[in-house]
Protein backbone atom coordinates (compact mmCIF):
# COMPACT_ATOMS: atom_id res chain seq x y z
CA UNK A 1 0.00 0.00 0.00
CA UNK A 2 1.32 3.19 -1.31
CA UNK A 3 -0.93 5.93 0.26
CA UNK A 4 0.79 8.22 2.79
CA UNK A 5 -0.36 7.56 6.39
CA UNK A 6 -1.50 9.56 8.75
CA UNK A 7 -1.88 9.66 12.79
CA UNK A 8 -5.18 11.69 13.79
CA UNK A 9 -3.68 11.84 17.64
CA UNK A 10 -0.55 13.00 19.52
CA UNK A 11 -0.96 10.41 21.85
CA UNK A 12 2.56 9.15 22.19
CA UNK A 13 1.77 5.52 23.18
CA UNK A 14 -0.61 5.15 20.03
CA UNK A 15 2.54 6.18 17.82
CA UNK A 16 4.88 3.94 19.58
CA UNK A 17 2.63 1.25 18.19
CA UNK A 18 1.69 2.21 14.89
CA UNK A 19 5.45 2.64 13.94
CA UNK A 20 5.65 -1.16 15.02
CA UNK A 21 3.15 -1.77 12.00
CA UNK A 22 4.23 1.37 9.30
CA UNK A 23 7.33 3.25 10.57
CA UNK A 24 6.33 5.65 7.56
CA UNK A 25 3.27 7.31 8.85
CA UNK A 26 3.42 11.21 10.24
CA UNK A 27 1.17 12.78 12.95
CA UNK A 28 -1.30 15.24 12.25
CA UNK A 29 -3.47 15.43 15.88
CA UNK A 30 -7.17 16.37 15.47
CA UNK A 31 -8.73 18.93 16.78
CA UNK A 32 -12.29 18.50 17.59
CA UNK A 33 -14.66 18.49 20.42
CA UNK A 34 -15.56 14.30 21.14
CA UNK A 35 -19.34 13.45 21.03
CA UNK A 36 -20.88 12.41 24.29
CA UNK A 37 -24.14 11.16 23.28
CA UNK A 38 -25.61 9.01 26.18
CA UNK A 39 -28.14 7.25 23.54
CA UNK A 40 -24.96 5.53 22.34
CA UNK A 41 -23.31 2.29 23.31
CA UNK A 42 -19.79 2.85 24.43
CA UNK A 43 -18.22 0.86 21.28
CA UNK A 44 -20.53 2.97 19.16
CA UNK A 45 -19.24 6.11 20.90
CA UNK A 46 -15.75 5.35 20.59
CA UNK A 47 -16.10 4.39 16.47
CA UNK A 48 -18.13 7.98 16.51
CA UNK A 49 -15.00 9.92 17.89
CA UNK A 50 -12.63 7.70 15.98
CA UNK A 51 -14.75 9.05 12.71
CA UNK A 52 -14.98 12.49 13.92
CA UNK A 53 -10.83 12.45 14.45
CA UNK A 54 -10.09 10.89 11.18
CA UNK A 55 -12.27 13.27 9.47
CA UNK A 56 -11.07 16.68 10.95
CA UNK A 57 -7.59 15.61 9.62
CA UNK A 58 -8.76 14.06 6.13
CA UNK A 59 -10.33 17.58 5.32
CA UNK A 60 -6.66 19.05 4.83
CA UNK A 61 -5.03 15.66 4.01
CA UNK A 62 -8.05 14.68 1.16
CA UNK A 63 -5.24 12.16 -0.67
CA UNK A 64 -3.93 10.39 2.57
CA UNK A 65 -5.37 7.66 4.52
CA UNK A 66 -6.25 8.96 7.96
CA UNK A 67 -6.16 6.59 10.90
CA UNK A 68 -8.17 7.98 14.00
CA UNK A 69 -8.77 5.91 17.28
CA UNK A 70 -10.76 6.69 20.46
CA UNK A 71 -10.60 4.63 23.78
CA UNK A 72 -12.50 4.15 27.01
CA UNK A 73 -13.10 2.31 29.62
CA UNK A 74 -16.02 0.53 30.52
CA UNK A 75 -17.34 -1.05 33.88
CA UNK A 76 -21.10 -2.04 32.53
CA UNK A 77 -22.57 1.36 31.34
CA UNK A 78 -20.22 3.61 33.23
CA UNK A 79 -17.73 4.75 31.02
CA UNK A 80 -14.50 5.89 32.05
CA UNK A 81 -12.83 8.48 30.61
CA UNK A 82 -9.45 10.72 31.53
CA UNK A 83 -9.57 11.67 34.70
CA UNK A 84 -9.39 15.97 35.62
CA UNK A 85 -7.93 15.57 39.06
CA UNK A 86 -5.70 13.09 40.91
CA UNK A 87 -8.58 12.66 43.41
CA UNK A 88 -10.81 11.23 40.19
CA UNK A 89 -8.35 9.42 39.28
CA UNK A 90 -8.16 7.34 42.98
CA UNK A 91 -11.93 7.43 42.62
CA UNK A 92 -11.54 5.67 39.32
CA UNK A 93 -9.39 3.03 40.43
CA UNK A 94 -11.45 2.39 43.37
CA UNK A 95 -14.06 1.65 40.86
CA UNK A 96 -12.02 -0.89 39.15
CA UNK A 97 -10.25 -2.40 41.97
CA UNK A 98 -10.84 -6.41 42.38
CA UNK A 99 -13.41 -6.23 39.36
CA UNK A 100 -13.43 -6.77 35.61
CA UNK A 101 -14.03 -4.19 33.44
CA UNK A 102 -14.12 -4.04 29.70
CA UNK A 103 -11.22 -1.47 27.25
CA UNK A 104 -12.86 -0.41 24.06
CA UNK A 105 -11.26 0.74 21.16
CA UNK A 106 -12.80 2.37 18.01
CA UNK A 107 -10.56 2.69 15.09
CA UNK A 108 -11.39 4.40 11.88
CA UNK A 109 -9.42 4.89 8.15
CA UNK A 110 -10.68 7.18 6.38
CA UNK A 111 -9.03 8.45 2.46
CA UNK A 112 -11.30 11.16 1.96
CA UNK A 113 -10.52 11.60 -2.37
CA UNK A 114 -11.98 7.89 -2.50
CA UNK A 115 -14.95 8.08 -0.41
CA UNK A 116 -13.79 5.01 1.35
CA UNK A 117 -13.81 4.43 5.37
CA UNK A 118 -13.01 1.21 7.58
CA UNK A 119 -15.25 1.45 11.53
CA UNK A 120 -14.37 -0.83 13.54
CA UNK A 121 -14.04 -1.67 17.59
CA UNK A 122 -11.94 -3.85 19.56
CA UNK A 123 -12.73 -5.16 23.10
CA UNK A 124 -10.86 -6.31 25.81
CA UNK A 125 -11.24 -7.82 29.28
CA UNK A 126 -9.32 -6.40 32.74
CA UNK A 127 -9.84 -7.43 34.91
CA UNK A 128 -7.67 -5.85 38.01
CA UNK A 129 -6.21 -7.04 41.76
CA UNK A 130 -8.20 -6.02 45.01
CA UNK A 131 -6.51 -2.88 45.74
CA UNK A 132 -6.58 -0.80 48.84
CA UNK A 133 -6.19 2.62 48.95
CA UNK A 134 -2.23 2.45 49.74
CA UNK A 135 -1.60 0.41 46.49
CA UNK A 136 -3.49 3.34 44.49
CA UNK A 137 -1.76 6.01 45.59
CA UNK A 138 1.55 3.52 45.25
CA UNK A 139 0.29 3.00 41.53
CA UNK A 140 -0.46 6.81 40.89
CA UNK A 141 2.82 7.87 41.98
CA UNK A 142 4.59 5.93 39.15
CA UNK A 143 2.67 7.08 36.39
CA UNK A 144 0.85 10.40 34.98
CA UNK A 145 -2.80 9.16 35.08
CA UNK A 146 -4.50 12.36 33.67
CA UNK A 147 -4.07 11.50 30.60
CA UNK A 148 -5.12 7.96 30.30
CA UNK A 149 -8.75 6.61 29.95
CA UNK A 150 -9.89 4.91 33.50
CA UNK A 151 -6.42 6.70 34.86
CA UNK A 152 -4.44 3.54 34.50
CA UNK A 153 -1.81 2.76 32.04
CA UNK A 154 -1.62 -1.05 31.28
CA UNK A 155 2.12 -0.59 30.21
CA UNK A 156 3.26 1.18 32.91
CA UNK A 157 3.49 -0.40 36.59
CA UNK A 158 0.48 -2.75 35.21
CA UNK A 159 1.48 -5.67 37.23
CA UNK A 160 0.67 -3.45 40.11
CA UNK A 161 -3.12 -3.41 39.58
CA UNK A 162 -4.14 -5.91 36.62
CA UNK A 163 -4.87 -9.42 37.52
CA UNK A 164 -4.96 -10.81 33.70
CA UNK A 165 -6.55 -9.30 30.88
CA UNK A 166 -8.81 -11.36 27.91
CA UNK A 167 -8.24 -10.20 24.84
CA UNK A 168 -5.42 -7.82 22.58
CA UNK A 169 -2.49 -6.20 24.67
CA UNK A 170 -2.29 -3.61 23.09
CA UNK A 171 -5.70 -2.60 22.42
CA UNK A 172 -5.53 -1.39 26.34
CA UNK A 173 -2.52 0.36 25.77
CA UNK A 174 -4.72 2.33 23.00
CA UNK A 175 -4.57 0.74 19.62
CA UNK A 176 -5.52 -2.78 18.67
CA UNK A 177 -2.41 -3.90 16.46
CA UNK A 178 -3.97 -7.13 15.41
CA UNK A 179 -7.05 -5.95 13.78
CA UNK A 180 -5.41 -2.74 12.73
CA UNK A 181 -2.89 -5.05 10.50
CA UNK A 182 -5.88 -6.92 9.14
CA UNK A 183 -7.49 -4.01 8.06
CA UNK A 184 -4.38 -2.06 6.34
CA UNK A 185 -3.86 -5.59 3.95
CA UNK A 186 -7.51 -5.13 3.27
CA UNK A 187 -7.00 -1.38 2.44
CA UNK A 188 -4.22 -2.40 -0.11
CA UNK A 189 -5.61 -4.90 -2.07
CA UNK A 190 -8.00 -4.76 -4.88
CA UNK A 191 -11.11 -4.42 -4.90
CA UNK A 192 -11.85 -7.11 -6.68
CA UNK A 193 -9.53 -9.39 -4.15
CA UNK A 194 -11.69 -7.78 -1.16
CA UNK A 195 -14.94 -8.70 -2.77
CA UNK A 196 -13.59 -12.53 -3.73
Amino acid sequence: MNLPLILASASPRRQSLLALLRPDFTVVPAEVAEADWAHLTPAELCQLNAHLKARAVAKHHPDALVLGADTEVCLGSRVFGKPASLAEAQTMLAALAGRTHEVITGVCLLHRRAHREVLFAERTRVTFHPLDAAQIRDYLARIQPLDKAGAYAIQESGELIVERIEGSFTNVVGLPLGRLREALEQWGRPSDERAG
